[in-house]
């Protein structure tokens, strides 16, 4: 595999694979076409009567009429709330909204998000104690595929909770990455501090199998060389790191530590090891990249629900609606995020999906993987957004669940939708079935791209 093979597999096999519209290097996006099918007029009527009216996105400002996504949210212990592209500004700043709203109003304390669990442990030392400097922290971590999450209106939620955390220090709001993305340096010392601490017998044996391991460049570069070591050399390192993960998952606490201090140095070496091993896949085999795909679901998943399991937490997760719904639409999803939080939480997880009919968005470029801003016209007849759009809300809350029945069966057959991610280019038009893939839809009319930091 060559270095520019590398580069832009690095790129494409995380954020990318939220799907993407087949958006062109061009300023439009032209929507697939289709047949306008039956009349939906009893459909777009029986919407209007059932939708809860959105009466803003923006994060400040009165919160009342998210009271009614708040009884569809009812005890759910964990919320996935996803995002129709990866880069408009009206799905970032809503879920601010949704954070506050549920912090506030429904008593939830973690918002987790699509982004190396390594990268979220900085974030959280901001957040809870204002380690740092947010934008170095950005700078630093937000690398990659990842660099689509420096953007202000992010910044800004994560300035909010810190805000929150110092009026409440005793009752603060977590920041948790899920991903398995990247493992940065301070995790392996994290690790092997601990070792040394605790467990001092382990300690030679531990260094000898991190030895290397380590990032020693920022995240970009070291993922990007990372992915051109031989597939032999990837496999090694993730028997390296699975034997650390085994050694101290035998461990007992040690004297003076509790089980709960013990759960976490586990989790990032936990951490550590899904990196490797969502690596030691053949990227150059597209069965494989899916059986990573499946893994990378599956480790997101389980990050999200044990953070809930070890800390009570109830949890905002935040994600592209591909990975916070149900149902695996894409064919590079086997099995998404939102159906293994379904498993393992029944009930206590709900999937609320976003829509829009028209506007813009940041993506990366088709050929060189640059940042830009992209734009759809509005959604073409047959479409769920066309239907969607003609309620007499603009901007909406619906509960798919307890819609009426005409609506529900509306909802029952796949459509084709606008699934728009990071920007690598797919022909693919995607037709989903939007009750089966979440419980609530957020529908916005129109939206406009977000604002990068340090990009065009």
């Amino acid at each position: 595999m060559t270095p520019g093979k590398a580069a832009v597999l690095s790129s494409a096999l995380l954020l990318s694979l939220g799907a993407v519209a087949v958006a062109t290097p061009a300023a439009t996006a032209t929507p697939p076409k289709h047949s306008a099918g039956r009349s939906t007029t009893g459909v777009v009527d029986a919407i209007g009567r059932s939708a809860h009216t959105l009466r803003s996105t923006e994060p400040e400002g009165s919160l009342r009429d998210l009271g009614a996504l708040g009884r569809m949210v009812g005890d759910a212990e964990v919320v996935g709330l996803g995002e129709a592209t990866h880069g408009s500004r009206a799905f970032f700043r809503m879920k601010h909204r949704v954070l506050r709203y549920l912090v506030e109003e429904k008593g939830f304390r973690a918002f987790s998000l699509e982004l190396p669990w390594s990268s979220g442990v900085r974030v959280n030392d901001y957040v809870l104690y204002g380690k740092g400097d947010l934008d170095r922290i950005a700078r630093e971590e937000f690398q990659g595929s990842y660099r689509i999450w420096n953007n202000a209106d992010y910044l800004n939620l994560i300035e909010w909770m810190r805000a929150y955390n110092r009026q409440h220090p005793t009752d603060p709001v977590h920041f948790a990455g899920n991903d398995m993305g990247y493992a940065g340096p301070e995790l392996y010392r994290r690790v092997t501090d601990h070792v040394a601490r605790a467990h001092p017998q382990l300690r030679a044996r531990v260094a000898a199998l991190y030895d290397g391991l380590a990032p020693a460049t920022d995240a970009a570069a070291y993922l990007e060389s990372y992915l051109e070591l031989p597939l032999t050399e990837r496999e090694k390192r993730a028997d390296r790191t699975r034997e650390v993960l085994e050694l101290l998952r035998k461990q007992h606490p040690a004297p003076g530590m509790s089980g709960r201090e013990h759960s976490r140095l586990v989790q990032h070496a936990r951490a550590i090891h899904q990196m490797a091993k969502g690596y030691s896949y053949d990227i150059t085999d597209e069965a494989q990249v899916t059986e990573m795909m499946r893994y990378r679901d599956r480790v997101m998943a389980e990050n999200v629900a044990w953070w809930h399991t070890h800390t009570g937490d109830r949890i905002l997760l935040s994600a592209h609606n591909t990975h916070v719904s149900y149902d695996a639409f894409d064919p590079r999803y086997p099995k998404t995020q939102g159906a293994v939080l379904r498993d393992a939480l029944g009930g206590n997880y709900v999937s609320i999906g976003f829509s829009f009919h028209s506007g813009a968005f940041k993506a990366f470029g088709t050929d060189d993987n640059v940042i830009r801003t992209y734009r759809v016209d509005a959604a073409r007849r047959g479409s769920n957004e066309y239907t969607l759009d003609r309620a007499r809300q603009r901007d909406y809350i619906l509960d798919m669940r307890t819609a009426p029945r005409v609506v529900r069966t509306w909802l029952a057959e796949p459509r084709p939708t606008w699934n728009i991610g990071a920007g690598w280019p797919d022909p693919t038009e995607y037709r989903v079935a939007l009750g089966d893939a979440h419980d609530v839809l957020i529908h916005l009319n129109e939206v406009e791209a977000t604002t990068y930091l340090g990009s065009p």
